[in-house]
């Protein structure tokens, strides 16, 4: 068994410019699985690049905010409560649309290096906020 704290978990921005960053629940490397999950933290009007993963399932459960999901040609709004999931192969981007963060529980299984990508991202800390909404004690 393995168990984490809000306040043990490592968070990261894959690059200075991105608009979203991780805090990594699980990892490959960490806990020898092959999958990572992470709750995906979306400052406002942020998003992820369009991206595409040749092998992975990527799995989303929005935890507060709302936004909308790109997936190929499709645009799909997404909120609290809302589970997603996105096929290997297909282009997508998620984005905030709302007044406040959004945050996600996501999942990539395989991994196909997308925890290696974010450790090798700038550290972070979680503010007041992100804690309250992942501990659900806002």
């Amino acid at each position: 068994m393995v168990v984490r704290s809000a306040r043990q978990i490592d968070v990261r921005r894959i690059s200075p410019a991105d608009t979203n960053y991780f805090a990594i629940l699980f990892d490959p490397e960490r806990d020898g699985i092959d999958l990572v999950s992470v709750v995906e933290i979306f400052t406002v009007g942020g998003r992820t690049p369009p991206n595409m993963h040749a092998r992975a399932h990527e799995f989303f459960y929005v935890l507060s905010g709302e936004g909308v999901a790109y997936c190929d040609d499709r645009a799909q709004p997404i909120a609290k409560g809302d589970a997603m999931m996105l096929r290997p192969g297909t282009t997508h981007q998620v984005v905030n649309t709302g007044p406040k963060k959004l945050y996600t529980l996501t999942f990539m299984v395989p991994n196909e290096d997308f925890a290696e990508l974010i450790r090798a991202g700038e550290p972070l800390s979680l503010d007041d906020e992100d804690l309250q909404t992942i501990t659900g004690s806002c």
